[in-house]
C-alpha cells in the first residue's frame, strides 16, 4: 500500500493530471479543426481524406510522448535511442503533406509541454496564413470534369498519342510513363467534359492502337 501511494505521489509530482486532460483536448479539439481544413482548403493530389486520417493519432501521440519525457533528462535520451532504432515512414507524395504533418506534431509538442493557450494562438494564426496562401498564391484552378486515363499499348511515340487525345479534349497532362516487356503504359489527367469527348478519347487511342487497354476514371479531388 506504501509503495502504491509512493508512486501516486512521485507520479503527481512529474504530471499534473488536470494540465494533462486540458492539453489533450485543446490538442484533440485543434487536431480535428486542422483535419477538417486540411481536407477542404489543401491542394494535394493524393486522397486528403485518407491522409488526414493520421492526424489526430499522431496529435495525441506527440502529446503523450512529450508530457511523459519533459520531466526527465534520462527519458529524453532514451526515447533519443529509440528513434534511432524505429523510424516513421510515411508515403509523402507532397511537400504540403509534410509540412501539414510538421503542423499536426508542433501542436502536440506545445501541448505536452502544457502551453494550450499557445497552441491556441498559433492555431489561430496560421490556419487564416494557410487559408490565404492556398487562394490567392495558388495559380492552379478547380476544374469540373477531371479524370485520370490510364492507357496499356504499344504505342512508343508519346507525343503522337498526346497529340491525337489533345484534339478531343480541352485540357491534357502526362503525369507517367512506364515500358514493361515491350509494352508502354501512359497515365494522364485530363478534363472530360461530356461523354462525348470520352467516346471520342477512346477512339482516337483505338485508331492508334486497336489493341489498347483504356481506364477512364473520375477523380473529382485532382486539382488542376
Amino acid at each position: 500500500m506504501l509503495e502504491f501511494e509512493k508512486y501516486l505521489s512521485d507520479f503527481n509530482a512529474t504530471i499534473n493530471l488536470q494540465d494533462f486532460f486540458v492539453n489533450f483536448l485543446v490538442v484533440t479539439l485543434l487536431a480535428v479543426c486542422m483535419q477538417q481544413f486540411y481536407i477542404r482548403f489543401a491542394n494535394s493530389l493524393s486522397d486528403r481524406r485518407k491522409f488526414a486520417k493520421i492526424f489526430l493519432p499522431l496529435a495525441l501521440a506527440t502529446l503523450l510522448i512529450i508530457t511523459v519525457i519533459k520531466s526527465s533528462i534520462a527519458l529524453s535520451l532514451g526515447l533519443v535511442g529509440a528513434l534511432s532504432i524505429v523510424r516513421f515512414r510515411a508515403a509523402i507524395k507532397d511537400p504540403e503533406e509534410l509540412t501539414y504533418l510538421f503542423l499536426i506534431i508542433g501542436l502536440g509538442i506545445v501541448g505536452g509541454a502544457n502551453k494550450p493557450l499557445l497552441a491556441l494562438l498559433s492555431f489561430a494564426v496560421i490556419i487564416p496564413l494557410l487559408y490565404f496562401n492556398s487562394k490567392f498564391s495558388n495559380k492552379a484552378k478547380v476544374l469540373k470534369g477531371k479524370t485520370h486515363i490510364n492507357i496499356n499499348t504499344t504505342i512508343s511515340d508519346a507525343p503522337q498519342l498526346i497529340n491525337a487525345i489533345s484534339d478531343q479534349i480541352s485540357y491534357l497532362e502526362l503525369k507517367r510513363t512506364d515500358v514493361k516487356d515491350g509494352g508502354y503504359f501512359y497515365s494522364l489527367v485530363s478534363k472530360l467534359d461530356d461523354i462525348q469527348s470520352v467516346e471520342a478519347t477512346k477512339n482516337a487511342i483505338l485508331k492508334l492502337d486497336p489493341s489498347a487497354r483504356i481506364s477512364i476514371v473520375d477523380q473529382p479531388e485532382i486539382i488542376l
